[in-house]
């Protein structure tokens, strides 16, 4: 990591993330003390991805008009005083809002994805993408256990205040160290974007449209999997919740050594392309494996299965990040990056409540179901790079 504001870049989505990881495992446990029945729960859980959703493109635009390095200041300093509220959530009204204006904050990725794409050439951007991914994957990896230690000895009081120091240290580090990478402002773009709207006007560009597509029907059945995995693990094979949680963090281990190092080698050797759709079919593969491995060999073959979906996910995120940015103009970059953020959100509703709902049909459905949208990606990926894709035009070239 050569590139100064790429490092600066990536310790500053790596202390967001691990701020998210603190609160995560314990947001549900903290709402049931609260009294919150189970659809209470699972809205105070989807009130973050709503609020990405409708605030990925706003911020995208407003990056657009005033830059990256303010919109990611005033989004962090957001998150601070979310994790703030959270502390002193002693009702359910107040841990909601705490969700709600988290989910604002951290619906900056598509500004920093957007900033990527300024200082970086078409050629490398999966490389730079899946730093991304990578902060993703360590956030996860230290975030989970910290939030557990901390709510288990000091109370919820501590996981909020410290998840608020950490935004604190990444406003002051951002603040002092990330430059701004727009050369070139654009006024023109709504401050206030509908992403309805957005999707519509957005309609006749059909690169631009099955990229968003795409990555929709990825998000969901990937959401799916996350959603149910804990229960499939408990319920089947008898993990305890310890257990459960190590499974998490080699997870988060294999996407970070994907996305972090491995994913530049991987587009060297095959092109953002064939990674693009061999990471939807990897996919499918490791999700119809996951209900069927057997209980005696849940070590390896379950870990082997969970691999296959790490390094699938690593082909295929960072890559339509990169592919669909050269699809876009230089001027309309955090747009577009931030409707494909606003996708990943909204996938992140929609997939948790059908695999949720398949679960409790037959544990392996959420799986099979997964595992043949992710057959559907791969179709549509395959007709992207065939029929819809241009060539990058100079326009998306970084100055």
């Amino acid at each position: 990591m050569r590139n100064k504001p790429l490092l600066v870049l990536f310790v500053t989505i790596f202390l967001d993330l691990v701020g998210f990881g603190i609160v995560i495992p314990i947001l549900p446990l903290y709402a049931d003390e609260l009294g919150a029945s189970g659809f209470m729960i699972g809205l105070i859980t989807a009130s973050f991805a709503f609020m990405q959703f409708f605030f990925a493109p706003f911020w995208g635009n407003l990056s657009d008009r005033i830059g990256r390095r303010p919109v990611l200041l005033i989004s962090i300093a957001v998150i601070g005083v979310s994790y703030l509220i959270f502390a002193q959530a002693n009702t359910l009204f107040i841990l909601l809002l705490s969700r709600m204006l988290a989910g604002i904050g951290a619906a900056n990725i598509s500004t920093a994805n957007a900033f990527i794409s300024d200082i970086t050439p078409p050629e490398k951007r999966s490389k730079n993408f899946g730093l991304v991914g990578a902060a993703f994957g360590l956030g996860f990896i230290f975030g989970p256990p910290l939030g557990g230690l901390l709510k288990d000895h000091f109370g919820i009081e501590a996981v909020g205040y410290v998840s608020a120091g950490l935004a604190a240290i990444n406003f002051l580090m951002a603040y002092l160290l990330l430059p701004e990478s727009l050369q070139e402002k654009n006024r023109e773009n709504s401050l206030i974007p509908n992403p309805f709207a957005e999707f519509k006007h957005m309609l006749p560009r059909k690169a631009i449209m099955s990229f968003l597509v795409s990555n929709f029907i990825f998000l969901s059945a990937f959401s799916m999997m996350h959603i149910t995995a804990s229960l499939l693990w408990q319920e089947k094979y008898n993990l305890s919740e310890s257990e459960i949680g190590y499974v998490f963090a080699f997870i988060g281990i294999a996407v970070a050594v994907v996305q972090g190092t491995l994913i530049g080698s991987f587009n060297k050797w095959f092109g953002e392309k064939k990674l693009f759709i061999s990471g939807s079919f990897l996919m499918a593969v490791g999700l119809i494996a996951m209900p069927f491995v057997p209980v005696e060999l849940f070590i390896p073959l379950e870990l082997v299965a969970l691999l296959i979906i790490a390094v699938g996910n690593g082909f295929f995120t960072p890559t339509v990040s990169s592919l669909i940015s050269q699809q876009a103009g230089k001027k309309e970059q955090g747009k577009v990056l931030g409707l494909l953020q606003s996708v990943g959100s909204l996938s992140r509703v929609v997939g948790p409540i059908l695999g949720g709902a398949l679960y409790g049909i037959h544990l392996a459905l959420p799986y099979i179901v997964a595992s043949g949208m992710m057959l559907g990606v791969v179709l549509l990926a395959y007709l992207i790079v065939q029929k819809f894709m241009k060539p990058a035009s100079p326009e998306q070239v970084p100055i």
